[in-house]
C-alpha cells in the first residue's frame, strides 16, 4: 500500500490539465470575430465551434466518471490529455469551419475523459473536514479559466493569430503529462457496469434539445427539413430526458447500475449544488460572446484589448479565492456562494445597463471588479458543498454527475444566447437579417454609427438572460444546509495520509 504523504502535488498537477481543457471553453468566444474572416464563415457556423466543443464534453460525462472508477483516474485522465492534445493540434491546422468543428467535437471527448478525474482524486485523498481548500484550488481553477481564456485569446489572436489560440495547448499538454506521470498516484480501482442505454439516451437527448435552441432563429422556428421542425426536435430532446430519467430510476429500482445514480440526489446539498452550478454554467459561457462583440463592433477594439477589460475580474478573483477555499470548511456555504451568486448577478445587470454607443470604456473595468469578488466566492464554495457528503466510492460517479450538469448548463448557455442575439438583431436592427452587422464588422468591414444603438442594445438585452439565470442560481444556494460529518476518514485532518493510505494501490 502507498502513503500519499503529499497529496498536493498530485492535485497541482491535475489542474494544470484541467485549466487548459476550462480555457477551451472560453478561448473561443473572442477569437470568433477572426475565426469567421479566417475561415469565411458566418455567426452561426463560428458558434457551433463552441458548441460541438460543449456538446461532446457534456455528453459522457457520466460514463468516464464511471470508467475512472473502473480502470484508474490516473489512466483515464492520461488517454483524455493525449486525445486533447492532438485534437488541439488538429484544430489550429484546420482549413475550413466544418473540419475545425470535428476537431473541436474530438477536443470535448478527451476533455470529458479528463474532468470527472480531478474532482474524483481530491475526493479520494483528501478527507472532508480538509476538503475546503484542495476544493477551493479546484474552484480557483475553474473560475480563473473563465476569466484568463478571453484575455489570453486576445493576446494570441492580435500577435499569432486565431490558430494559436489551440496551437498553444501542445506544450502545456506535453507539461501536464509528465506531471501527472510523476506526481498522481494509482488509485484502487471498483468495478461497474455499464448502462449503454443511458448513454445512447443522453446523447441523443442532448443534442436534439441543443440543436433546436440553437438553430431555431436560422429556421425561424419552424421547419428544418420536410416533416422535421424546430420545435418538434425540441420537444423530442425533451421527451428523449425525460425517458433517461426514467431509466436510470428503473435500472436503479432493479438493483442494476444506471449512468446517473438519481441515489445520490437524496442527499439535500448534492441536489442543491448541482442545480447552482447549472446556473453557474449556463452563465459564464453565455455573458462573454455578446460583451466581446459589442467591445469588438461597436467600440472597435481588438481582441487584446477587449479581453484586457476583464483584468479586474481575473486579479481580483485569483487573490479572493485562497483565502475564501481556507474559510469555507468552517462554515455553512450558502454564506459564501449566496453572496458571490448575487455579485455575479449585479455585475451582469450593471454591465446590460452600461452597454451604449458612447459608454467610456474604462467604466466596464468596475463590474469586471465585481464579476472577480462573485467568481472567488462561487467556484469553491459550490463544488464543495455539492460533493463533501459523499463517501470514497461515489467519487467519480458524484463528480461525474457534478461536471456534467455544469456542462450542460454552458451547452444550453451557449445555444440560447446564440438564439437570442440573432433574435434581438432582427428585432433591434429591421433593416438587416440577423447576425450580418456581425459578420460585416468582423470581414474587415466597420459597423455604420448609425446601426451602433441598435446593436448596442440587442446586446444589452441578449446579457439580461445570462443575468436572470444566475441570480435563479442564488436564490437556489439560499437553501444550502450546513456539511455532515462524514465518518469513514479517520474523522481529524491531522489523518489525511493515514485515511488515503487505505484508498490506494502501489
Amino acid at each position: 500500500m502507498e502513503n500519499v504523504a503529499k497529496p498536493w502535488p498530485a492535485l497541482w498537477s491535475l489542474v494544470v490539465g484541467f485549466f487548459m481543457i476550462l480555457i477551451d471553453t472560453t478561448i473561443v468566444s473572442v477569437a470568433n470575430p477572426r475565426i469567421m474572416e479566417g475561415l469565411n464563415t458566418d455567426i452561426n457556423a463560428v458558434i457551433w465551434v463552441t458548441s460541438a466543443y460543449l456538446l461532446a464534453y457534456a455528453v459522457p460525462l457520466l460514463i468516464t466518471g464511471r470508467l475512472g472508477d473502473r480502470f484508474g483516474p490516473k489512466n483515464l485522465y492520461l488517454i483524455g490529455l493525449v486525445v486533447f492534445t492532438l485534437a488541439s493540434l488538429w484544430c489550429g491546422l484546420s482549413g475550413d469551419v466544418t473540419m475545425l468543428i470535428a476537431a473541436r467535437v474530438l477536443q470535448g471527448l478527451g476533455a470529458a475523459m479528463m474532468t470527472p478525474q480531478t474532482m474524483a482524486v481530491i475526493t479520494r485523498i483528501f478527507p472532508p473536514d480538509r476538503r475546503g481548500a484542495a476544493m477551493g484550488l479546484w474552484g480557483a481553477t475553474a473560475g480563473m479559466a473563465v476569466l484568463v481564456g478571453p484575455i489570453l485569446g486576445g493576446v494570441l489572436v492580435d500577435s499569432l493569430g486565431w490558430e494559436w489560440i489551440f496551437f498553444v495547448n501542445v506544450p502545456i499538454g506535453i507539461v501536464a503529462f509528465i506531471l501527472v506521470m510523476r506526481f498522481v498516484p494509482k488509485l484502487t480501482t471498483h468495478t461497474h457496469s455499464f448502462d449503454i442505454l443511458g448513454v445512447v439516451l443522453s446523447a441523443v437527448g442532448m443534442f436534439l434539445l441543443v440543436f433546436g435552441i440553437q438553430e431555431g432563429q436560422t429556421y425561424k422556428w419552424g421547419t428544418v427539413t420536410g416533416f422535421v421542425t424546430v420545435w418538434g426536435l425540441i420537444i423530442t430532446g425533451l421527451v428523449v430526458l425525460v425517458l433517461f430519467v426514467l431509466w436510470q430510476w428503473l435500472l436503479e429500482r432493479r438493483g442494476g447500475e444506471p449512468l446517473l445514480p438519481l441515489g445520490l440526489f437524496k442527499d439535500r446539498n448534492f441536489s442543491l449544488g448541482n442545480t447552482t452550478i447549472m446556473a453557474v454554467g449556463f452563465t459564464v459561457t453565455a455573458f462573454p460572446l455578446p460583451t466581446i462583440f459589442y467591445y469588438q463592433t461597436v467600440r472597435g477594439l481588438t481582441p487584446t484589448q477587449s479581453a484586457l477589460l476583464m483584468i479586474p475580474m481575473a486579479v481580483i478573483s485569483g487573490a479572493l479565492a485562497p483565502f475564501v477555499g481556507k474559510l469555507i470548511d468552517r462554515a455553512n456555504p450558502r454564506y459564501f456562494a449566496s453572496f458571490g451568486l448575487l455579485c455575479m448577478a449585479g455585475a451582469l445587470f450593471w454591465t446590460a445597463a452600461l452597454l451604449g454607443p458612447d459608454t467610456p470604456i474604462w467604466m466596464f473595468l468596475l463590474p469586471s471588479a465585481l464579476q472577480g469578488v462573485a467568481n472567488a466566492f462561487i467556484w469553491g464554495p459550490v463544488s464543495n458543498a455539492t460533493t463533501r457528503n459523499l463517501e470514497p466510492r461515489q467519487a467519480g460517479a458524484g463528480s461525474g454527475v457534478f461536471n456534467t450538469t455544469r456542462q450542460i448548463g454552458a451547452v444550453l448557455g451557449s445555444a440560447a444566447i446564440a438564439a437570442l442575439i440573432q433574435s434581438r438583431l432582427s428585432a433591434e436592427l429591421p433593416a438587416a437579417p440577423a447576425g450580418a452587422p456581425v459578420g460585416e464588422a468582423s470581414m474587415g468591414g466597420v459597423l455604420p454609427d448609425a446601426l451602433h444603438a441598435g446593436f448596442s442594445t440587442a446586446m444589452s438585452q441578449s446579457i439580461l438572460l445570462p443575468a436572470c439565470a444566475i441570480l435563479l442560481g442564488a436564490v437556489v444556494a439560499l437553501f444550502f444546509g450546513k456539511p455532515k460529518s462524514v465518518k469513514g476518514w479517520g474523522g481529524r485532518s491531522a489523518s489525511a495520509p493515514e485515511t488515503a493510505k487505505a484508498d490506494l494501490n502501489t
